[in-house]
């Protein structure tokens, strides 16, 4: 059914992988589009609680957006891009069923924003998080410069999203990011246990409590639709934007002090 991730339910869980070990599970857009398919199809599953996401294997939950699919990217392809996110975000947070990221590795750039649309996080101790835009010439403008001030204050938001730095599991505990640490080895059981303590709640109670945590939160953010739109539009192409995606590919440090000179 799927070649970007694995869906399956057991027990009121419904897991959704992201499967794409050979990039780190980077997400290109039939990737986008596999998850929203998934994340519509455990909300519309009566038999389903609770969302867990994750990646495949050890080395990342997700490691952002796949790079060699975005160097032929152009602005009109930008805006398209934009509307296959936004379908994602918005069935993720709207949809009425908690959702639970399980993060190993790395957790960065596009990965990290989903992360943030998810309701709670549980790392391994040896994941990382960061945002990597800016190292290749793009931006987090899907959710990170909306949602994760709200999570991490707004300080620590521009020091992630300027510098590019890699946090460890226990300093994204630290600043709100996340909701917990827990050896690698027992963290399918740390997550599991959440969501036996999820699914023995009232169904009901959880999904007006969803709803009305976000029906606030997220006026802003889908305020943004438009203007955001734009903005991502205007990066796919320009000169920045190519030389940090062909440095990135071809495994070298992109020049962007020339660009600031002009």
């Amino acid at each position: 059914m799927f070649e970007d991730i694995l869906y399956e339910t057991n027990e009121g869980i419904a897991t959704i992988t992201i499967n794409r070990p050979k990039v780190r599970n980077a997400v290109r857009p039939k990737t986008y589009e596999e998850l929203t398919e998934a994340m519509k199809i455990a909300a519309d599953d009566p038999e389903v609680g609770v969302v867990v996401l994750t990646g495949t294997g050890d080395k990342a939950f997700s490691s952002g957006g796949d790079v060699s699919d975005q160097s032929t990217r152009k602005p009109y392809i930008g805006r398209a891009h934009m509307r296959r996110l936004f379908a994602l975000s918005s069935t993720m947070r709207m949809m009425d069923k908690p959702i639970i990221a399980k993060v190993r590795g790395f957790c960065v750039g596009g990965g990290n924003e989903i992360n943030l649309f998810c309701d709670m996080t549980v790392a391994s101790e040896d994941a990382k998080f960061g945002q990597v835009g800016p190292r290749v010439g793009s931006v987090p403008i899907w959710g990170a410069c909306q949602l994760l001030a709200r999570y991490v204050g707004e300080r620590k938001a521009r020091e992630m999203l300027y510098t590019c730095r890699l946090y460890t599991a226990q300093q994204a505990l630290d600043m709100g990011l996340i909701n917990q640490v827990c050896p690698a080895d027992k963290l399918d059981e740390e997550v599991a246990k959440l969501c036996s303590e999820i699914l023995d709640k009232s169904p009901q109670s959880i999904r007006i409590a969803k709803i009305a945590l976000n029906a606030g939160s997220d006026q802003e953010f889908y305020a943004s639709y438009f203007p955001t739109s734009e903005l991502l539009a205007s990066i796919y192409g320009n000169e920045e934007n190519m030389e940090g995606i062909t440095a990135f590919l071809e495994k070298r440090p992109p020049n962007f002090r020339r660009f600031r000179k002009r």
